[in-house]
């Protein structure tokens, strides 16, 4: 008779295989972890229905043992009408580093699928607020399973190295024991969730993509497991990682390579355009009213405009320039030169740059190597993102109206072409914003001239922000995706996934600064100061941020621009900017040591840095406070 239960471990964390279902039970720290009932590893291919791993033509499972673990090694092989493929699975426990891992291997033939959901989630049903998963989409997320709103979407499908995603992890606790689930193979992978209205359960498992059409290469998870512990501390175990890896870069090791970062510590943060142009077939083409689909403000009218917070006495300012170039904000990408006529041209473009610098303040330009319009003068089909079949991805959403993707392969030359170009006009950048690399899930092309892998697509994304670098242009984008640790100073945003949503939208969880709790000693946040149902104001300070001092939506009702004043009591804001600005000059460079609900209504929060800096906010109230060491 086959055996039925299998297992294998350490003396820490002990494992039983179930042979039959292919469950878990993980036995660490204290608490047992089963895989939920029901929820079965399978492949989803292109067509058909799923195909369950228990339901391979070959299953077979074998002790496995190496000098650093053991566990057990797992081969499934199909001979049926789809052709003959097989893999193999490796689950074992690390002795060293007391984690259990997860290895999905590639094995012979080929099957093309849509995902691989493996390994099935953890059951992870105690009817309780007490018990809540974690994960990083945005800034953060804590869902109890007692949570009233069902969660089931995720932003990017729950894809990592995305806004779905600034973190490849996610995690659970129930009554303080917890596990991390790692992602090492980020880059082709993501994560689901099912979250029913109410609980009383919540279950998150990882997925994994093909890589241009394959499983490629092998896909990795590792679980960590806690006891004793809380949402902090499952960062903290993650901010460890980061530290192993390397991924971990500090605000103390970027300003040492360039000394900006200094300067921009502490700076307010002015988002301003010059140009907007929008396509009829773009989606927010206005044909009621189409006299609203083009505005151009003289580049003197930003200079002025930056005269007068100098004025003010604003004593530190960074301008985020919006829609410079010639074509308008969102049109003609690569090809956006030269600086836009009907403004001032490069002569007043330079005058712009030389006002900021005679104040002392920062100057940064947003541009876009992602979107390729058809109407960009240099456009090449050839250069675009191709699918497996040869297809090419259209839409006209954007302002500049129909695009493809310009393959990741092409954007450091075009990044290289431009910005050379701005600098030898004298305009004078310390920093600069490459627009949703670090939102924007990754890519890949299968060009035979230009073939990319998602992990390439990185790479080539990644290789833009040296470029700047290598200027002495501190690098920014539009989020804080942790692939990007080493290479971003800051970004234009790191926001509450609430934050996106038009007020009163249905929350998907409570909000938790997870991202700041791994982080914060790394980026510099701007954050929001609108007076919405709550004042950001309040999370700027919690989170130890930049504040946006004035920001212009490039499109309604979209990235959190929902502010309907028109214009802002400018005194009342640079006061409240103050405030914030201060503190994050005192705690950039700190580490975020620990965050605390302080009631039950998740309104009353504390934060504390490493320099021992207390925030405590009251949400409802509106009241705040900054001070020394406190017990949290």
């Amino acid at each position: 008779m086959a055996q039925e239960t299998m297992h294998f471990g350490s003396q820490e964390i002990q494992v039983a295989f179930d042979c039959r279902t292919l469950g878990y039970t993980v036995e660490a720290a204290g608490h047992t972890w089963r895989t939920a009932a029901g929820c079965c590893p399978c492949i989803v291919p292109e067509s058909g229905g799923p195909l369950r791993f228990a339901d391979a033509d070959v299953v077979r499972h074998a002790p496995y043992a190496s000098g650093v673990g053991e566990g057990i090694l797992s081969r499934y092989e199909w001979h049926g009408a789809q052709g003959a493929f097989s893999f193999e699975t490796l689950v074992w426990v690390e002795t060293a580093a007391q984690a259990l891992h997860f290895e999905l291997i590639p094995g012979e033939g080929a099957l093309p699928f849509r995902r691989i959901l493996w390994p099935s989630p953890f059951a992870f049903e105690r009817g309780s607020r007490d018990a809540y998963t974690v994960m990083p989409v945005l800034q953060g997320l804590l869902i109890p399973n007692t949570w009233e709103n069902a969660v089931q979407e995720l932003p990017f499908h729950g894809q990592f190295c995305s806004a779905g995603a600034y973190m490849p992890w996610f995690g659970q606790v129930e009554a303080g024991h917890g596990y991390l689930a790692i992602c090492q193979t980020p880059w082709d992978a993501g994560y689901g969730i099912d979250h029913p209205a109410g609980g009383p359960y919540t279950h998150v498992g990882a997925y994994f993509l093909p890589s241009l059409g394959a499983l490629a290469y092998r896909r990795s998870l590792r679980y960590v497991f806690l006891e004793g512990c809380d949402y902090n501390d499952l960062c903290k175990a993650y901010r460890g990682y980061a530290m192993e890896t390397g991924l971990l870069t500090t605000l103390r090791e970027k300003a040492a390579r360039n000394p900006l970062v200094d300067r921009l510590i502490g700076a307010a943060i002015v988002h301003k355009g010059i140009k907007k142009h929008i396509s009829p077939d773009s989606r927010f083409y206005d044909a009621i009213h189409p006299e609203n689909n083009d505005l151009v403000i003289p580049f003197r009218a930003r200079a002025e405009e930056i005269r007068r917070y100098h004025e003010k006495g604003v004593k530190k300012l960074y301008l985020h320039l919006d829609g410079w170039g010639a074509p308008g904000y969102d049109n003609r990408h690569p090809d956006y030169l030269p600086a836009c006529p009907e403004a001032g041209g490069w002569e007043g473009f330079r005058a712009l740059s030389d006002t900021i610098q005679s104040c002392g303040y920062l100057f940064g330009l947003h541009d876009q190597y992602r979107d390729y319009y058809l109407d960009a003068e240099s456009y090449d089909r050839e250069f675009a993102l191709h699918g497996a079949d040869g297809s090419v991805f259209e839409m006209a959403v954007w302002a500049g109206g129909r695009q493809n993707y310009l393959c990741a392969t092409q954007a450091p030359y075009y990044v290289r072409r431009n910005f050379s170009q701005v600098l030898a006009h004298g305009i004078r950048l310390q920093a600069s914003y490459l627009d949703v690399f670090t939102c924007n899930e990754p890519d890949e092309c299968a060009h035979p001239r230009h073939r990319m892998t998602r992990k390439e697509c990185l790479e080539y994304r990644g290789a833009c922000f040296s470029y700047l670098w290598s200027q002495g242009i501190l690098p920014s984008s539009e989020e804080c995706s942790d692939w990007a640790m080493r290479q971003l100073v800051f970004c234009h945003y790191g926001p509450y996934d609430f934050m996106l949503q038009p007020p009163g939208s249905p929350r998907r969880g409570i909000p938790v600064p997870l991202f700041n709790l791994v982080y914060h000693d790394c980026m510099i946040l701007p954050w929001f100061m609108d007076r919405q149902e709550e004042d950001y104001m309040l999370y700027a300070l919690l989170n130890g941020g930049a504040p946006y001092l004035d920001r212009d939506g490039a499109y309604p009702n979209t990235d959190g621009a929902f502010d309907s004043e028109a214009e802002k009591r400018l005194e009342e804001e640079i006061a409240r900017c103050a405030v914030v600005s201060a503190l994050q000059e005192r705690v950039a460079k700190c580490e975020m040591v620990r965050h605390t609900f302080l009631d039950g209504t998740y309104t009353r929060q504390r934060t504390l840095f490493s320099d021992g800096t207390t925030v405590t906010v009251d949400l409802r109230t509106g009241e705040y406070t900054i001070g020394g060491a406190a017990e949290m």
